[in-house]
């Protein structure tokens, strides 16, 4: 492969769609400016832009170049000012095809190479080879880093897994379980509102006048419905969303690797070193944890943050809690839960919790008391609400250390566990304030590194003081000590 490729032709189109997005204020500001008066020169504006958007696409195509030679992955780009960047195979962590709905159509893929050094975006991207070519690449870059890699497609576009390793699918009732307790509507209904409140101005006065009197004139009753209605649709389309993204999801450990597909219409290709996992969890919403359903994640350094994607990697979106000490022990028997209790938190935090709950609501409900007092009902039930949040937060807070690994249960809404090897803290911080000194209270933090270089924190308040200390020992090798809340390893 050392002679010099260039991309697929199809690269140009890709060029061209992202510089037509990263254009679109400039368009839009230049509409609202001289649509009125000089309607004339925006449409010829507009077409030099076009014209010089195809050009600097197809020169950025023709001067994009790839090739692998001594034991490095090296690019050439730039139209006016020529760049080369040189990747060694002995730097390259993971390798990750992605293919969106043209890329299937064209039977092509682009191919992200991330570094430990990769910011918030990859180290190298091909935007658009043959997937034949792109699984070549993957297979001589890996190779030459001492790795292997799970040979992924056939034309048909399948996976083919090798029998004797650990794999995990998806199925079509899990997924869609995972869509309908996502709690995606209130992103979907955030988005929805976020694009009404922008593109409210290019809707003409007359329409706009006329549907707000039409809603106005409906009725309170039928006003609920089209407010339920409004709410199905969103959750629906939360539900798509959801199945969309992770449709197919399968993932497979492959020696000291763990390769996952998944996505209906974009199909994802991730590689995890486990070199790389610096944590491993399960998040339990407050709508799964009653069904008894958990999505399992890692935290994993370096790489880079695609457009869409969390700060946590998802391992299993969604599945029983019970199957999560399995699957851990087949892919990662390291993270394996090993059910130790967890030690909790003083009786004497409950009061603490239960305040930090509450406490914005008072100000809230003098407020309603003032103005509408005949709603004040409806404050007290969100006081009732809030104190009971406060109460599942302590009580399901705690923590346990078994030899080198610490694990920590707190809860925001979602109970979350996390499980942290030693050598993987970044940073252990003690916080003291003086109600806590007064209650012989603290609370602790702890950093690992996450994706792209970024911190990630994991906390505990309202712990025993002297146990937040014996974790500071702990970390620190102060003492030999055992640590409250700790088994043998």
């Amino acid at each position: 492969m050392s002679e010099a490729k260039r991309l697929h032709p199809a690269a140009i189109i890709f060029n061209f769609i992202r510089s037509l997005r990263e254009a679109i204020f400039l368009i839009i500001f230049g509409y609202l400016t001289f649509s009125d008066t000089y309607f004339l020169y925006f449409i010829l504006g507009g077409v030099a832009l076009l014209l010089v958007l195809i050009a600097t696409s197809v020169l950025s195509w023709y001067r994009f170049t790839y090739r692998v030679e001594e034991e490095e992955l090296r690019i050439e780009y730039g139209v006016l000012v020529r760049k080369k960047r040189y990747i060694s195979k002995n730097r390259i962590q993971s390798i990750d095809l992605t293919s969106g709905v043209l890329h299937r159509l064209l039977k092509l893929t682009k191919v992200n190479i991330e570094t430990a050094g990769s910011g918030t975006d990859a180290e190298a991207s091909l935007k658009a080879v043959k997937l034949a070519e792109g699984e070549r690449l993957r297979s001589e870059l890996k190779k030459g880093a001492g790795q292997e890699t799970v040979e992924a497609q056939t034309e048909e576009d399948e996976e083919v897994v090798p029998q004797d390793q650990p794999t995990f699918k998806i199925t079509f009732k899990r997924l869609f379980i995972a869509g309908t307790t996502s709690g995606s509507i209130g992103v979907v209904f955030a988005a929805f509102a976020f694009f009404f409140s922008q593109f409210e101005q290019f809707i003409p006065d007359e329409v706009y006048d006329t549907t707000m009197n039409w809603v106005i004139g409906l009725g309170i009753a039928l006003m609920i419905g089209l407010a339920i209605l409004v709410l199905l649709v969103l959750w629906l389309l939360g539900i798509a969303g959801t199945m969309i993204k992770y449709g197919n999801f399968t993932i497979v450990r492959n020696k000291d690797e763990l390769f996952i597909t998944r996505g209906l219409l974009e199909k994802k290709q991730l590689t995890i070193p486990l070199n790389r996992i610096q944590a491993v969890g399960v998040q339990e919403s407050l709508i799964r944890q009653p069904l008894g359903f958990a999505t399992v994640f890692a935290e994993v350094a370096g790489g880079s943050m695609d457009k869409g994607e969390d700060f946590s990697t998802v391992l299993f979106p969604i599945m029983k809690k019970e199957e999560v000490e399995g699957f851990l022990q087949e892919l990662m028997p390291d993270y394996a839960d090993q059910e130790e209790p967890f030690k909790p938190l003083p009786k004497r935090a409950l009061k603490i919790y239960l305040g930090y709950a509450t406490w914005p609501l008072l100000f809230v409900g003098a407020a309603v008391l003032y103005f509408i007092p005949q709603f004040f009902w409806a404050v007290l039930i969100l006081i009732a609400v809030f104190l009971f949040l406060g109460y599942l937060q302590y009580k399901d807070a705690g923590f346990r250390v078994e030899g080198k690994r610490l694990s920590i249960r707190h809860r925001t809404f979602g109970r979350m566990t996390v499980n942290i090897y030693h050598r993987r803290m970044q940073a252990f911080e003690k916080k003291q304030h003086k109600l806590q000194k007064l209650q012989r209270l603290a609370s602790m933090k702890v950093s690992i590194i996450s994706k792209f270089g970024a911190g990630k924190h994991y906390k505990l308040t309202q712990l025993e003081e002297e146990d937040v200390d014996s974790l500071g020992d702990w970390y620190s090798y102060r003492k030999e000590n055992e640590v409250p809340g700790s088994s043998a390893e």
